[in-house]
């Protein structure tokens, strides 16, 4: 019964395994024309330019707004202005290939489909009457974002480069810092609607192959009609049936950063229209490392780490810890503590759970509107925020002080580590119920399970709390503490040539 009812309200289709095959060009200029214009169906960006090459005829396709113009104008004049010595359709084509239009960027296909593909990433299309094949010349000059320094990770003493969001500026900014000819970039499309195209790039003498195969299997699998972000594929680069809140995909914005993690012998994988690269297999004990700390003193860098690694449990258990000692367990708060906490709260309508999720839920609401308001109202809502979460509501005895206070560090322990707030934000909300449920013993069950759910995690066959559980000496050398750059070039094997290595 369920499974009849189940088929009629979730009606399926069958997936059709077999692609399409593709169509090839014909030697008539008219068809080529009419497949164009058939595929944009009467759309305005479509620019078709007919022009004669010695008493042949001709025409220059191209997408609007996606070329240089004044490069295609060049290309134009100079097969315009060619006066060869025969009249052969194909030897025309032959002279203009090899001869008169070289290009650096040409390209010659012989499908519709590829012709329509370059036309919208930005290429120049020139068609010959008679001729069975299309010349392609990569001119793209669509307005693209200067490179600039990420805003969400800031360097001190590192690199102010970060990516953007056409992918051909992201593979050349890694391929500048990596000049081996043993880093690859494998180019896919995903996305039946978008086509959006997606670079793998590793190092293939540092890469074992079967994680490259398992990589390209899992990014097959994705059936997303639009990917617009790089996000749109991480679900599909973690393991099958994962339900850590943690991700074992990670994410940056940094040239550099990519790129040690390249020749590491990690994955990444780029997303034109996205300005963030996926990296895996990622660990989580990287979430505390930042580019900076190899511009340090190993000292520095290891007190840095330790600090984040503190702060990073802070925000998710201090909350909890504060209500569960305070409904359950006041004895094991100090006396004049515990008597400045019972004045707060007992001066207050709510319970101090309840009281300790208010706040926080109007700190989220808070945080979201001052990220998504244009910067020129972030001030009024600092003062606004300041006034809901402040003396204000302190004085007309809706929130206790003290609750106040541990928001405040807990909030200001999450920004240490930004790339884990998601996690952090649902863990402080489920230690503070488990602290005003259940007290002590609820908090110490919850990260218990959260304990066990990251040991058990893994990803490309790599442990998500890798070295340190399982246990490896050689990679401890960078984890919590950092060696100096002389351990750290020390090789246990041509894999593990930079720190941090996995394998």
């Amino acid at each position: 019964m369920f499974k009849d009812i189940r088929k009629f309200f979730f009606k399926t289709e069958k997936k059709q395994n077999t692609p399409k095959p593709k169509k090839k060009i014909e030697e008539s200029l008219e068809k080529t024309i009419e497949f164009f214009q058939k595929e944009f169906d009467g759309g305005a960006d479509l620019i078709i330019r007919k022009i004669k090459i010695f008493n042949s005829d001709a025409a220059i396709i191209s997408v609007d707004g996606m070329i240089n113009k004044d490069i295609t104008n060049d290309i134009i004049k100079t097969i315009v202005n060619f006066k060869p010595q025969i009249s052969n359709p194909k030897e025309l084509y032959s002279e203009i290939r090899d001869k008169i239009s070289a290009f650096p960027d040409q390209l010659e296909v012989f499908y519709y489909e590829d012709a329509l593909n370059m036309a919208l990433i930005g290429c120049a299309i020139l068609a010959l009457d008679g001729q069975n094949s299309i010349l392609v010349f990569g001119v793209q000059g669509f307005e693209v974002r200067s490179i600039s320094e990420p805003t969400s990770e800031k360097s001190q003493r590192g690199s102010r480069e970060g990516f953007v969001e056409v992918l051909r500026f992201n593979m050349a900014l890694i391929r500048r810092r990596i000049a081996n000819p043993k880093l690859k970039f494998e180019t896919m499309q995903l996305g039946s609607t978008t086509r959006t195209y997606v670079s793998i790039c590793y190092m293939n003498d540092r890469v074992e192959p079967e994680i490259i195969d398992e990589i390209k299997k899992r990014l097959k699998k994705c059936d997303i009609k639009s990917i617009m972000t790089s996000g749109c594929i991480s679900p599909y680069l973690e393991e099958e049936g994962d339900l850590s809140l943690f991700s074992s995909v990670g994410l940056s914005e940094r040239p550099d950063s990519v790129c040690g993690k390249i020749v590491e012998g990690r994955v990444a994988v780029l997303v034109d229209g996205s300005p963030t690269a996926l990296i895996v297999p990622y660990l989580f004990i990287e979430y505390f490392h930042n580019i900076d700390d190899y511009a340090m003193k190993p000292y520095f860098a290891s007190l840095n780490r330790i600090f984040k690694i503190i702060a990073f449990f802070i925000a998710i258990l201090l909350p909890g810890f504060y209500v569960g000692f305070a409904t359950f367990n006041p004895e094991l708060i100090p006396g004049e503590l515990l008597n400045k906490i019972s004045l707060a709260t007992g001066s207050t309508p709510f319970s101090l759970m309840m009281e300790t999720l208010i706040i926080h839920f109007l700190y989220e609401i808070l945080r979201e509107s001052g990220l998504r308001l244009p910067q020129n109202l972030g001030h009024a809502v600092s003062i606004v925020g300041g006034l809901v979460v402040g003396d204000a509501a302190v004085n007309a005895g809706l929130i206790g002080a003290p609750t106040i206070m541990v928001v405040a560090l807990t909030a200001i322990s999450t920004f240490v580590i930004p790339n884990l707030y998601e996690p952090i934000a649902l863990l402080r909300l489920l230690f503070i119920i488990a602290g005003g449920t259940l007290g002590l013993w609820g908090i110490m069950i919850l990260f218990a399970v959260i304990l066990v759910n990251l040991c058990s995690k893994s990803n490309f066959g790599v442990p998500f709390t890798s070295p340190i559980s399982p246990f490896g000496l050689f990679g401890m050398r960078d984890s919590i503490i950092r060696t100096s750059w002389k351990t750290l070039s020390k090789n246990k094997n041509k894999i593990q040539n930079m720190p941090g290595s996995v394998y």
